[in-house]
């Protein structure tokens, strides 16, 4: 059995958990988790299960490049009758959600992947095995294509089975996908500028009122709040190249000065951008 949990080089684990294993026919008791579970099958002969879900039982014939999901707070319990050779994919509701939201400009249904029970994927499913190869060396080499092929995965899961929120929830929340990809298009063009809450009302077209309590409500952060967030981020990666000085980072996301940098840094990480850059060169 293969854990991407015991790899010491790998930063795409906040983002998931990749197991492998195979098993002789048997059975799992129900469970309810706080994660999604993408189960992905390499098995060569299709083989039998049955997969209790909520109380329901389906029981099915499952084929090679088959994918089940499980969301997040799903009662689920397994009985399989031939040898199962599968890869689990483990993903937290919330990182997933702000990964879809930051990096795609996808504002994700609350019902994530509530319809997904069963379906076939080879694309999806070799992006799976290159994950679980790079699981076989705890080295760098294979932590850099993990992280790597952990976003190829992830992205492709979500541009094709993420689920959008409506587009009219009601009017008095009324913040598309739309909105939000007008919203966080400015803030990338804009990192190294003042960014103020009337600017990105006017980019959704609302007024600077009702787009601070619908932002609020639909990404469950104030706008500005949301925009450090991000200038943080962006931060943080750069933090990755030792040859950027912390002045140049600071005025490329937008910070006043290094000091401003260093104080709201700290303030969102709990260490100053120093200390973060040295830490992570441990």
């Amino acid at each position: 059995m293969l854990n991407s949990d015991e790899m010491e080089h790998v930063s795409a684990a906040a983002l998931m958990s990749v197991r492998y294993f195979q098993a002789e026919p048997d059975t799992m008791p129900e469970e309810v988790f706080a994660e999604h579970h993408i189960l992905l099958n390499l098995c060569d002969t299709a083989h039998r299960v049955q997969n209790r879900r909520d109380g329901e039982l389906r029981d099915f014939t499952f084929y090679k490049d088959e994918i089940i999901v499980t969301p997040a707070g799903v009662r689920s319990g397994w009985r399989w009758f031939g040898k199962s050779d599968v890869i689990v994919v483990t993903l937290e509701p919330e990182r997933v959600e702000k990964f879809a939201r930051v990096e795609l400009g996808m504002l994700l249904d609350a019902q994530q992947f509530a319809n997904l029970p069963q379906f076939s994927d080879p694309d999806l499913c070799a992006a799976g095995v290159m994950l679980r190869d790079a699981l076989e060396n705890d080295d760098i080499t294979s932590g850099v294509m993990f992280e790597a092929m952990s976003r190829v995965l992830l992205v492709k899961l979500l541009q094709r089975y993420g689920q959008r929120r409506p587009e009219d929830i009601s009017l008095s929340t009324r913040f598309t996908s739309a909105h939000y990809n007008r919203v966080l298009a400015f803030i990338r063009a804009n990192l190294d500028k003042t960014i103020t809450l009337h600017d990105l009302a006017s980019e959704a077209g609302m007024s600077p009122s009702h787009f601070g309590r619908v932002f609020k409500e639909t990404v469950g952060e104030t706008p500005m709040q949301y925009v450090l967030s991000y200038r943080i981020e962006q931060a943080i990666r750069m933090l990755d190249d030792p040859s950027l000085p912390l002045g140049k980072i600071a005025f490329a996301c937008g910070f006043a000065d290094q000091a401003h940098f260093s104080r709201s840094f700290k303030q969102v990480t709990g260490k100053t951008p120093r200390k973060y850059r040295q830490a992570g060169a441990i």
